[in-house]
C-alpha cells in the first residue's frame, strides 16, 4: 500500500454566505465534497472502529467552520475549509470542492463550485 485516501461527498449545512448583504441576510444550503490524504499509519490494522479516522469527526468539522461566520466569497470560505482540515486533523493533503446553489446570476446557473486543493506544511 501507498496511499490511504478518504472521500466524504455531500456534506451539507446552512451558512451565511454571499457577497451581497441580502445573500448573507438568510441562510442558504452548501454542500462540501472533501477528499484528505491520510498517513498510512492512520489505516486500522484490526477490522476495529476505535482504530479508524473518524470520519463523524472530520464532517463535523467542516460543518462547524461552514457555519462559523460569514464570508462574502466562496473562494475565502473554501480556503477556510482546507486550511481547518489541515491543522486539525493528520491528513497530509486535502481537496475541497464547496457548492452553492443558485447563485445571483443574470444567467440561469443551478450550482457555482469553487475547489482548492492543499497539503500540510
Amino acid at each position: 500500500m501507498t496511499q490511504y485516501r478518504m472521500r466524504l461527498e455531500g456534506i451539507r449545512f446552512r451558512g451565511r454566505h454571499g457577497a451581497s448583504r441580502a445573500e448573507r441576510g438568510l441562510p442558504q444550503d452548501f454542500v462540501v465534497d472533501l477528499e484528505v490524504s491520510l498517513p498510512l499509519r492512520e489505516l486500522p490494522r484490526r477490522d476495529c472502529r476505535s482504530g479508524v479516522f473518524d470520519y463523524d469527526a472530520l464532517a463535523s468539522l467542516v460543518v462547524e467552520e461552514g457555519t462559523r461566520g460569514s464570508c462574502k466569497l466562496l473562494e475565502t470560505l473554501a480556503r477556510r475549509l482546507l486550511e481547518r482540515v489541515l491543522s486539525d486533523t493528520p491528513a497530509l493533503a486535502a481537496t475541497v470542492r464547496l457548492r452553492k446553489f443558485g447563485p445571483p446570476t443574470r444567467a440561469s446557473v443551478d450550482t457555482v463550485a469553487i475547489e482548492l486543493a492543499g497539503e500540510r506544511e
